[in-house]
């Protein structure tokens, strides 16, 4: 968790500079991105709430991913995590929103994804997407690699490292 303060304090002070807001719904990460970004001292004036959601269910429920969003998913996707970061940033109406879907180990994902492959997106003011793969089953170093990425690929959308 400590490689991503620096990465999260940036984030944080141009959020914070910007009054922009912030929403999260992360899967395999299992809330090191929520924790990232609220690590940041006054971190209430921009992340308004996260989601940890592991099954359909739960990202009906606590993400608001619609059955017409279910049926765009398809599998371990740059569209699958846009359809998770647009449902999160209209749930919570944020500025911003971060979503992660992926596989962290031992095993790969239902949907025949290797383990170590996560599916990240950012949406708000601009939208992008990545899909990372880390060649490895281990299962810790992978959430903290995703959850890295993410966060990486948030820093770059707001503009807050070029």
């Amino acid at each position: 968790m400590q490689e991503l303060l620096p990465r999260a304090a940036r984030i944080g002070e141009l959020l914070k500079q910007r009054q922009e807001t912030i929403s999260v719904a992360e899967s395999s990460t299992g809330g090191l991105i929520s924790a990232a970004l609220l690590s940041v001292a006054g971190a209430s004036a921009y992340f308004l709430g996260g989601a940890v959601s592991y099954t359909r269910k739960s990202m009906r429920e606590t993400v608001g991913v619609s059955d017409d969003g279910f049926a765009q998913m398809k599998g371990l996707t740059e569209a699958s995590a846009l359809v998770m970061a647009r449902a999160q940033q209209a749930r919570l109406g944020t500025t911003w929103a971060i979503a992660e879907l992926g596989a962290a180990g031992p095993t790969g994902s239902r949907y025949g994804n290797p383990a170590g492959t996560t599916a990240i997106a950012v949406v708000g003011p601009v939208e992008k997407a990545s899909v990372i793969q880390t060649g490895s089953a281990d299962r810790i170093a992978n959430m903290r690699a995703f959850a890295d990425a993410a966060l990486g690929l948030l820093e770059r959308a707001i503009g807050a490292k070029d």
